[in-house]
Formats: structure tokens, C-alpha cells, sequence
């Protein structure tokens, strides 16, 4: 017992000799800055993601809002029972109405616009080309609809790949040079944002390989790469149901695990542009191509319409083509997508034949709420658009641009041209209600406007006098004429120069790309076709110059495809009222 009271002082004198750490100094510095740095990351970027509600309450998703006006991105699937109006509520703890702005069926990605605020917490747009496996990654977003108090649920892992391509497994969504990570996205992260350890927004989680394994997170999730949505960004805000690219062909690796063009539709400009069976793809839009995937992965980030290099070889030669890229899917497919799908009897019913039975209603289906009366103008239905009224927005400020430097709208009588080719010789072009005419040398031309048909006239430019019947119309301020008339999105001009915001008009059949350039909104030029799939008649303009008051080309240099055709040197430009028309 003596012995036992000895020791004690002993061992307390010990222990109280030694230095006293706390858990915080026994940490290696670089690992406390490096949560501090998280941290930081997380309270950065939190502001900005969004959880999403139907219109009604129910369901959920998440997003994350990329623009202090509000404009907010999402997936497809996320919008596509929410209605045209949702509820989105912020870490700031409240909730704001949504409008529906576009969808991308095919790349499952929505744009919606959050209303209330000029001020939003938008994200900071990162490269994800420049993602590279084993970077740190944050999932956020609201997984289980955990986040009823709108705080997101962050979870944090690696990139576990690059550069994925998930099939569409049976459905119309295709996941193209998508990110691969093991942070954990479950139902309900579907949407949200993907950073970067820096809080930059590099890709939106939407998918993850949940068929076999449970509607639970498996350690293999995949997000839209945010350079993909860069491309589509102009086509999401025109309110359009877009389109992703097709090139025309299909292809397919050979014995010597070449990539070869197998089938090729002879209607499409890569077929016009030269290229045939058998044809080695070497690269396209700058990438190099080693297999089917990988041209399918790249291929899958561009919006149809874009123009594009391909490389092909033949014979051991390599040759450079710039391809307009074709729509992926038909108009009514994507309507289908969208909803729009209008019930069509198989048949003309015969007297005496039963009505075609319509589906019976569901009486249990629950109604979406009216969104507040202040809301309901920023809807506008149209078919072929998930909201139309973005794209009337998209419209009045190119034309107004336009009706700033080139108003024509006083003069919808007949305008003559007169100028010389770049040989000198003259030339005399008339653009009138009734028909166009264009006398060059001792040739003359006419194009009829009082007929449904349209021709290639002068023969060989691809229909350059209907095209100038588009050039007048859209000048003097009547886009009302044109049968259809919307914003397309933007790209870059012939596939290499600046890029351009883009305007479809079409009439009976005809069709023209106007091109406006993005920094200055100048009209540059514009691309028309006498019908969808013919070649192309290529206007671009140049040399502005100051007539009646107004900008107007000094030259117009048209192209058939890619051969020269001429070159107008306007000098002269007389237009009339219809009241001096009529006289």
C-alpha cells in the first residue's frame, strides 16, 4: 500500500511535466489550409445553387444559376414535369418563382430564369477541357429533396474520367464528352452543379449508373461537361425546343482500326463538300478521331447548323473540308419530347366510321398552379419552342440593332441597284414586290415573285435573286412577310471567323441565315437556300458605306458553295415609297 501511494505523485508529476498539445497544433498546417480552402470553396459557391420544385410543390431537382439576371441551368428531365413555371428557392433561405426558357431534350440540359432579382449569386463559368482525372470535384445540389431549408448537400471526390460517352440506352438523352466523378450524386442531385476546387463550374450532374445497382449513388456518376453547354449557350436563350449536330454519315472502324465513313446521305453538305464511302475521318472541329466513340463524343457537343473542319483522307491524302453540321432529330421528334406531340388519326374517318377515341382524362391529375399575375406575359406557347417569348426578345434587339444604322422601313417600295462587277462591267439590280430583275452586260435575269417557285437565278449562284428578295424584306423592316421568322442562337461564321448571333427566315419553301456579328450586332452577311438541303448561296457584306442616309453594303461578295461567283460593287442605291411605286 506504501509502495502504491509513491508512485501516484510520481506519475502525476510525470504527466503534468509533459507539454500539452491540442488537436488543432498536431495537424500538419498544409492539411488545416487545405480545409480551410474547401471551406471557403463551399461557402463561395453555395449561393448559387438552386433546388427546384414544380410549380405545384411536388417533385424537385436542382441547378445552378450562372447569370445575375437570373437565368439558371438544369436538366431536362428535372423541368420536364415541372411545368412552364416552377418555385426555386437559395441558401438565402427563400423561394422565387421560374419561367421556362429552353429545353435540350438530347443533351438533357433546360435553361430556366429565376424572377424577383437583378442581383442573383451566379457561378463562375470554368474549361472543362482542361479537367484531368484525379482533380477534386464537389457534387451539390438537393439529392433525396434533403434540402428543404434550400442549404445544398455538397459532396466531394475525384474526377474519375474524361471524355465518356454514355449511350442512350433506349431513351432520347445521349451524354457526350461528359466528366466522369465518384462524388456522390444521387436522385435529386439530378441538375446541380459539378465545381472544380477553385469554385468553378465545370459540369452539370445528371446521370448516374444507377440500372443495375438501386437508385442509390454507385460510386459512377457523369456531368455535362460546361463547354458543351457553352456552345448551346445562345441556342438555350432563343426558347427553342435545339437540336444537337449530325454529320450525315455514319462511321465505323476497320481491320487497320482506322475510323471510316460507312454510310453517307447524299443530301447532306459533307457529301456536297466531298466526302465519301470509305474515307478515313482524321480529325473533326480540331480534334483528332481513333475511334467510333470518340467521334460521337465530339460530334455531341455542337448544336445542328454549326459549321465545322473535318479532315479526311484518301489514297494517302489528306483533305480539309468546312461541313455545316444537320439537325439530329426530325421537328416532330423533338415536339414529342417536349410534349407537343399533336394526336393525328391514322386515317380520314369514312362516313359512318366511329370518332377516333382521345385518351380519357385522368381525374386524379393535379393542375399547376397560375403563376402570379405579374409572371403569366414571360410565357408565350409556340409550337417548336419550349417558350417563345424569349425568342420575341432575342428578335427585337437584333432588329432594332439593325433599324439603328439601316432603317429602311420608310422605303418597302422598289429599290435599284446600280454598281460594276469587279471586271467593270455594269450592273443594274431591281428588287420589287412583283419579281426581282438583275441586268448585267448585255445579260438579263428575272426572278417572278407572283409564283410559288423559285429558281437559280442567274443560273449557277444558288438563287442570288430570290436571296435579295429575302435582302429587301428584312431591311425594310417586314419580317411580318416571311412565313416563319425566329432567332436561331449564335456561331461561328463559315466555321472560322467571329462569332455571329444568327436569324432564320423562310418563305415557301426558301430559306435565309442572317448573320450578325456578337460585339457589334453589324449584319455581316447572310446564307440562303432554295430549299433545305440544296447548296448554298453565300452573301457576305462588306465595304459599308453611307446611301440615303443609311448603312448599306458597298459590296456584296456571293459565293455558290464554296466557288467565287462575283463580287457587287454598289455605287449607287434609289428607293421608293409604294406611293412612287404605284406612279
Amino acid at each position: 500500500m506504501q509502495r502504491f501511494f509513491i508512485c501516484v505523485p510520481l506519475v502525476i508529476c510525470t504527466l503534468i511535466s509533459q507539454p500539452v498539445f491540442s488537436a488543432e497544433s498536431s495537424v500538419d498546417p498544409a492539411v488545416l489550409a487545405a480545409q480551410k480552402q474547401r471551406i471557403d470553396v463551399i461557402k463561395e459557391v453555395s449561393p448559387s445553387v438552386v433546388a427546384i420544385f414544380g410549380g405545384a410543390g411536388d417533385g424537385g431537382g436542382s441547378g445552378v444559376l450562372v447569370t445575375p439576371d437570373g437565368y439558371a441551368l438544369t436538366n431536362f428531365h428535372v423541368v420536364s414535369g415541372a411545368g412552364n413555371f416552377m418555385k426555386c428557392g437559395l441558401n438565402d433561405g427563400k423561394l422565387y418563382d421560374a419561367v421556362i426558357v429552353s429545353i435540350d431534350p438530347t443533351g438533357d440540359v433546360a435553361l430556366i430564369k429565376l424572377l424577383g432579382r437583378t442581383d442573383f449569386p451566379a457561378a463562375r463559368l470554368g474549361d472543362s477541357d482542361t479537367v484531368q482525372v484525379g482533380d477534386w470535384a464537389y457534387a451539390m445540389g438537393n439529392p433525396f429533396l434533403l434540402a428543404t431549408d434550400f442549404q445544398p448537400t455538397i459532396t466531394y471526390g475525384i474526377v474519375s474520367g474524361v471524355h465518356r460517352y454514355q449511350y442512350p440506352a433506349g431513351t432520347f438523352l445521349e451524354y457526350t464528352d461528359c466528366i466522369q466523378v465518384d462524388s456522390s450524386i444521387n436522385p435529386g442531385n439530378s441538375g446541380g452543379p459539378l465545381f472544380n476546387d477553385r469554385g468553378e463550374l465545370i459540369g452539370i450532374n445528371g446521370r448516374g449508373s444507377f440500372e443495375k445497382r438501386g437508385r442509390v449513388n454507385s460510386g459512377a456518376g457523369y456531368a455535362i461537361s460546361i463547354n458543351q453547354i457553352k456552345h448551346f449557350w445562345d441556342h438555350l436563350k432563343s426558347g427553342r425546343i435545339v437540336d444537337h449536330a449530325s454529320l450525315g454519315a455514319t462511321v465505323t472502324t476497320g481491320f487497320d482500326s482506322h475510323v471510316n465513313v460507312a454510310e453517307i446521305l447524299e443530301e447532306s453538305d459533307a457529301y456536297r463538300k466531298g466526302l465519301r464511302l470509305g474515307d478515313e475521318i482524321v480529325s473533326f472541329a480540331g480534334r483528332p478521331i481513333r475511334s467510333v466513340n470518340q467521334f460521337k463524343n465530339i460530334l455531341g457537343i455542337y448544336p445542328a447548323g454549326w459549321t465545322l473542319p473535318l479532315v479526311y483522307r484518301r489514297d494517302e491524302k489528306k483533305q480539309t473540308i468546312y461541313v455545316r453540321l444537320q439537325s439530329l432529330h426530325t421537328a416532330s421528334e423533338l415536339q414529342e419530347q417536349a410534349g407537343q406531340k399533336q394526336l393525328i388519326p391514322e386515317k380520314s374517318p369514312e362516313p359512318g366510321d366511329e370518332k377516333p377515341r382521345l385518351p380519357m382524362p385522368n381525374p386524379h391529375a393535379k393542375a399547376a398552379p397560375e403563376p402570379p399575375e405579374k409572371y403569366k406575359h414571360l410565357y408565350v406557347p409556340k409550337t417548336g419552342f419550349a417558350n417563345y417569348y424569349f425568342n420575341q426578345q432575342q428578335q427585337e434587339r437584333l432588329l432594332q440593332a439593325l433599324s439603328a444604322t439601316s432603317n429602311f422601313s420608310d422605303r418597302t417600295g422598289t429599290w435599284t441597284l446600280t454598281g460594276k462587277l469587279a471586271d467593270e462591267t455594269d450592273f443594274t439590280l431591281t428588287l420589287a414586290d412583283k419579281g426581282v430583275g438583275f441586268e448585267v452586260g448585255k445579260d438579263i435575269f428575272l426572278q417572278s415573285l407572283e409564283t410559288d417557285t423559285f429558281v437559280d437565278e442567274p443560273p449557277g449562284t444558288g438563287g442570288l435573286l430570290a436571296a435579295l428578295h429575302h435582302f429587301r424584306l428584312l431591311l425594310s423592316g417586314q419580317s411580318e412577310r416571311f412565313t416563319d421568322f425566329y432567332y436561331l442562337g449564335s456561331e461561328r461564321l463559315d466555321g472560322t471567323n467571329e462569332m455571329v448571333d444568327v436569324l432564320i427566315a423562310t418563305q415557301t419553301g426558301t430559306i435565309s441565315r442572317w448573320y450578325f456579328n456578337k460585339s457589334d450586332l453589324s449584319l455581316r452577311g447572310l446564307d440562303f437556300y432554295l430549299t433545305e438541303n440544296a447548296e448554298v448561296c453565300a452573301i457576305r457584306f462588306e465595304q459599308f458605306q453611307t446611301l440615303n442616309g443609311q448603312k448599306f453594303p458597298g459590296e456584296l461578295d456571293v459565293r455558290h458553295g464554296s466557288r467565287p461567283v462575283m463580287k457587287l460593287k454598289i455605287e449607287r442605291l434609289k428607293l421608293e415609297t409604294p406611293e412612287n411605286t404605284k406612279k
